[in-house]
């Protein structure tokens, strides 16, 4: 198999493969022709600069064509791909190289600085350069499924980054997803505005839109609330993929409307709140698909698409997918567990026949599951188990509230209680009276047991450069 010989290289030459926005306003397009002769070319200069099969090529581009064509350009020769988010620091990228040792990175010119920080001895390469695509195209060659071609960092919510590697089955592997979450249909745009090293990026900005013949949406600059929702209108994009902090962002920063080309959503990353699915269902008309997945799997669970969506669950298993609840204590919540068999996109290094991914969720009574939160997460108070997420959502349903988490901390008479850190929407700020409010809001949500003791205000949370919140910090 070869990803990029397969579905690239096979495509009608002459249909729309990218459409790329820069950050001075650009707009550029390009068919799958232009991005099969610009990816081998580029993969020409990898081999002439020394990348071998089996060769680690790190990228630290931005949502560009650019990265686009370094990771096809590995992908077609053999190399393996290892996308960074621009976001990372120089101590990051360190960290990242000791460990994947590439031979060469490619780095947008404005990442050069932090790039030389962190020590890089290999081969740099720098985008934007014409002399790249200047060399004779290499030619595609055939990759065994488990032979490494991508690597992802975990994004360290629990701990440090991991690395995982993904063999070349992974792939082909997403047209699970993609036929029955991500949805993107032949002729179709499709956005996923996931940064470059976030593992969702890695599938969905434009493996998945490829796999359903669609085209991709690339746009290379910082998240605005009010832009988003322009840029979705004005480029008529049919199919949007965003983090649940980006829905929340939208829905609580900027002014919601209808967006009549707008035909499907999806979440991934970290639970989407109920609110926030019922008011982008209410104002722009659209369904938000939540689904969920790890670093190592892949997408494993989506919501239904031929079902209603129900708002805070994280829809079933994908059809094949042989997941279940282990060891569920009285109220039916327990760790997820899956065959690792069945998950066509589980990483190569993964070698156990059960795999727990320390996530506690439950099911209802139609089989969809609903997460509860991280095993570690649980907060224990007065004996009762609390899972942060329905907590969280209860505050983020309050008008001022922007954002939130909860979190345990320590108590004499119950041992933990929960401790809640908020981020207020513009123009509102904390108070002693606000917490109480926030208090009594949560407990008419939810059951009383579950409100925050500790209401703190903070101008931001902690997060991981793929926006999941870093409950570690916050309880540390």
């Amino acid at each position: 198999m070869n990803f990029v010989r397969d579905v690239v290289d096979a495509a009608d030459p002459g249909r729309p493969a990218l459409v790329a926005l820069d950050r001075s306003g650009g707009r550029s397009t390009e068919a799958f022709g232009d991005v099969s002769e610009r990816a081998a070319r580029l993969a020409g200069t990898l081999v002439a600069t020394g990348v071998s099969r089996g060769d680690v090529v790190m990228t630290l581009i931005g949502n560009r064509p650019e990265w686009v064509h370094a990771m096809l350009a590995c992908w077609r020769i053999g190399a393996v791909a290892l996308p960074c988010n621009e976001q990372l620091r120089a101590d990051d990228l360190r960290a990242r190289i000791e460990i994947a040792r590439p031979r060469v990175l490619i780095a947008d010119e404005r990442n050069v600085t932090v790039t030389e920080a962190a020590g890089f001895e290999g081969d740099l390469l720098t985008v934007p350069d014409t002399s790249l695509y200047e060399t004779s195209p290499a030619p595609a060659v055939d990759l065994a499924p488990e032979e490494p071609a991508l690597i992802v960092f975990t994004s360290g919510t629990s701990g440090e980054p991991k690395a995982i590697r993904h063999g070349a089955r992974n792939l082909p592997g997403q047209q699970l997803q993609a036929d029955h979450w991500y949805d993107a249909r032949p002729g179709e745009l499709a956005w996923c505005t996931a940064a470059t090293g976030w593992s969702l990026s890695a599938r969905n900005a434009f493996v998945a839109p490829w796999l359903r013949g669609a085209a991709a949406l690339l746009h290379d600059a910082r998240f605005d609330p009010v832009e988003r929702l322009d840029v979705i209108e004005r480029e008529s994009v049919n199919v949007l993929c965003m983090a649940p902090t980006e829905y929340r962002a939208i829905a609580k920063r900027a002014e919601l409307r209808p967006l009549p080309a707008l035909r499907h959503a999806v979440a991934a990353g970290e639970p989407l709140n109920p609110e926030i699915v019922l008011r982008w269902q209410e104002e722009v008309d659209v369904a938000i698909h939540d689904g969920y997945g790890q670093t190592e799997t892949g997408a494993i669970t989506g919501m239904p698409l031929a079902e209603p969506v129900r708002p805070g669950a994280m829809g079933k298993p994908l059809p094949g997918i042989d997941a279940w609840i282990d060891a569920p204590d009285a109220d039916g919540v327990g760790e997820l567990c899956l065959d690792p068999a069945t998950v066509p996109t589980f990483f190569i290094d993964g070698s156990a026949e059960t795999w727990r991914t320390g996530d506690r969720v439950r099911a209802d009574g139609d089989g969809y599951l609903w997460f509860e939160g991280r095993t570690d997460d649980v907060i224990v108070s007065a004996g009762y188990r609390i899972g942060p997420f329905e907590v969280e959502s209860a505050l983020v349903s309050h008008p001022a509230v922007a954002e939130a988490a909860a979190v345990a901390a320590a108590d004499e008479v119950r041992g933990q209680v929960v401790r809640a850190v908020v981020v207020l929407r513009d123009g509102r700020g904390g108070s002693a009276e606000l917490a109480r409010e926030l208090q009594e809001h949560v407990k008419a949500r939810t059951a009383p047991y579950k409100y925050p003791r500790i209401v703190e205000f903070a101008d931001s949370l902690p997060k991981t450069p793929s926006g999941k919140i870093k409950r570690n910090e916050l309880r540390g």
